[in-house]
């Protein structure tokens, strides 16, 4: 099966362009047609996940695709053990939403272009996941983003969604020209852009150490800009105007995955360098702990859930920057699970009650009773409650941490996991709990069949995820994930101490009770903190006023440089090129005025002529000879 793993990305391309060809007559089915060709991947991930979780190393398959002089670039597929893993992730999400969106997208004109444009952002990022060099990883990464522009701004008639597939597509180029020009520059190092062969020259010391720092924070740079990190995050939260099919997808299991994917993958090169390693690890720490402090106070439920992707993220990179590739691959598996679960569960909400404002819920528990119990275990998980997968994979981000000792950073894990806790049960709180505040809430109702499955299908997985990997029962996920190609996998923790469990239960289990008094029981006022810090709270409000920054700044500064860039090509550019055009018309006119065809005009500069030369010839005293 693994020599055939090609065939995974090609069923939903097929699913693509069939859509683009017949969507419109098929309407509705083009739900059940992508779904179908989504269906085939899933099976084809799942048997290549078997079999590579049986097998030892497999060589990547490649081909010569172009040749330089004495260069050649290949193209090909590879399965390692995180590729596969990241295959069967990809698919059974990508599945999931595909399953859902018949019920969410239904009665939408433009399903068809819906589906379609699922469809061709799973393939990219299946191409991505088998990728064996950098370039072919490359191509597919710019195609995700493409993918992400049109699925974002798939509202194109709302303004929000404009600004915010614009804002997304801009952003994270930013980050592209990083992971370019480092790619361009490992290539002039190593000669190759294949991942075997840039590990193989890491290992034998070819390439210089701050050569290796330099290329290794550039190509992170890129990861900052596809996994939303700080300081180009903003993108992140703008994109849930796009369907929340789109953002369960998109935004918490597979693209802004992509960042961390790729630290990962090329994790060998990012160990050899100890700079580019704490670069991973205090970006993501301060994202981590950045935008859980604004996911306190946010009142958008799926703004809620973005910036706590944005802080699990950065759970991921700290752990990869502790050199923990297991914790952070790991933490990577068990998001994509409950995160997606959090997300199609707010959109039954949104369904049900056509608001995202948690402030204009409440009561829905017993409305959507089983919604209500799943958002419940994708809290309890997130929050890292055992035993829900969240625990485990969190557990295992501090011990790493701990381990390496990255005591700041492990303190920032630990309040960060608080924040989280908190922010989680605070939105179910003021979604499920209490009464309802609007006639719409009253009204609401569970939602049907086809979006409840998918959600119990990752409830479930949200639950035993985590039991792939613990020090009490084996930790056999992370045994496999280091069988892979590269020569070393950074630090494997073999220990867990007893108090950093307890300590991880004890700050989640204090987020709930806290979340619980203020907003269930009502013991303390929440007045009382936001009289007690009111400037923390108009700060996190406001999201830190990142964005009024930028636009301040960077918005206004290239606004700046564009006028002035404007007048240079009107007045110095043109001027230069209108007054040389102005000269040759002028010169040309007077060639036009002389030859009119009038034999008195032709005999009038007949005689001036004459009398010149005349005059001339009497000036140089009339010397002919």
């Amino acid at each position: 099966m693994i020599e055939n793993v090609w065939l995974i990305p090609l069923f939903p391309l097929l699913a693509f362009i069939l859509l683009i060809a017949f969507g419109r007559q098929l309407k509705a089915g083009s739900a059940w047609l992508g779904t179908l060709f989504m269906l085939g991947a899933w099976i084809l991930a799942t048997m290549t996940l078997i079999e590579r979780l049986q097998s030892e190393q497999v060589a990547p398959i490649v081909f010569d695709w172009l040749n330089i002089g004495d260069q050649y670039i290949t193209m090909g597929i590879e399965v390692t053990p995180l590729n596969a893993l990241m295959l069967f992730i990809v698919t059974f999400v990508s599945l999931l939403v595909h399953i859902y969106s018949r019920g969410y997208m239904d009665g939408d004109n433009r399903i068809a272009v819906f589906y379609s444009y699922l469809s061709l952002f799973t393939f990219s990022m299946l191409g991505l996941v088998i990728s064996p060099n950098l370039l072919q990883m490359y191509i597919f990464w710019e195609l995700v983003g493409v993918c992400s522009f049109l699925l974002v701004g798939f509202y194109y008639y709302k303004p929000e969604a404009k600004a915010a597939a614009k804002k997304a597509f801009i952003v994270t180029r930013i980050g592209d020209v990083g992971f370019f020009v480092g790619m361009i520059l490992l290539f002039w190092q190593v000669g190759s852009f294949d991942l075997a062969a840039i590990f193989q020259a890491v290992q034998n010391q070819q390439i210089e150490s701050g050569m290796i720092t330099l290329i290794a924070i550039l190509i992170f740079i890129g990861a900052i800009g596809k996994s939303g990190q700080f300081p180009l995050h903003t993108w992140l939260p703008d994109a849930m105007e796009g369907p929340t099919p789109v953002s369960a997808l998109i935004h918490a299991a597979t693209m802004v995955a992509a960042g961390v994917y790729l630290v990962a993958v090329l994790f060998p090169l990012f160990e050899a360098s100890p700079v580019a390693l704490d670069v991973v690890a205090y970006v993501g720490a301060f994202t981590a702990i950045f935008a859980a402090s604004i996911g306190l106070v946010q009142n958008d439920i799926k703004r809620v859930l973005a910036y706590s992707t944005v802080s699990q993220l950065g759970f991921m990179m700290l752990a990869l920057g502790a050199a923990g590739y297991v914790a952070g691959v790991f933490h990577l598996m068990t998001h994509a699970f409950f995160k997606a679960l959090l997300f199609l569960a707010a959109g039954s909400v949104i369904h049900a009650v056509h608001t995202q404002d948690i402030r204009e819920m409440g009561g829905l528990f017993n409305r959507m009773k089983l919604t209500g119990v799943l958002f419940f275990i994708g809290c309890l998980a997130i929050a890292g409650i055992p035993p829900f997968s969240g625990f485990f994979s969190k557990e295992e981000i501090l011990l790493t941490v701990w381990a390496d000792g990255r005591y700041g950073v492990f303190i920032v894990a630990v309040i960060t996991a608080f924040f989280t806790a908190f922010y989680m049960f605070r939105l179910f709180f003021k979604v499920f709990s209490g009464s309802a505040k609007t006639t719409a809430v009253n009204k609401a109702h569970e939602s049907p069949f086809v979006m409840v499955l998918p959600m119990i299908l990752l409830g479930v997985l949200a639950v035993t995820a985590g039991f792939t990997h613990t020090h009490f029962f084996g930790t056999w996920l992370g045994d496999w994930l280091v069988t892979g190609p590269a020569h070393t996998y950074g630090l494997i923790v073999r220990e867990a101490p007893l108090w950093i469990m307890l300590l991880a239960i004890g700050v989640s289990i204090a987020g709930i009770w806290l979340a619980y008094l203020l907003y269930v029981k009502r013991s303390i006022s929440k007045e009382m903190f936001m009289g007690s810090f009111p400037w923390a709270y108009d700060v996190w409000l406001n999201k830190y006023y990142i964005d009024e920054l930028y636009q301040a700044t960077v918005v206004r500064g290239l606004r700046g440089v564009g006028v002035l860039l404007h007048y240079f090509d009107t007045y110095v550019v043109e001027g230069i090129v209108n007054l040389f055009s102005n000269v040759t018309t002028g010169l040309a006119g007077v060639g036009a005025k002389l030859q009119n065809g009038q034999v008195q005009t032709y005999g009038i500069v007949v005689i001036i002529g004459f009398v010149v030369l005349f005059v001339a010839f009497m000036s140089a005293g009339g010397y002919l000879g």
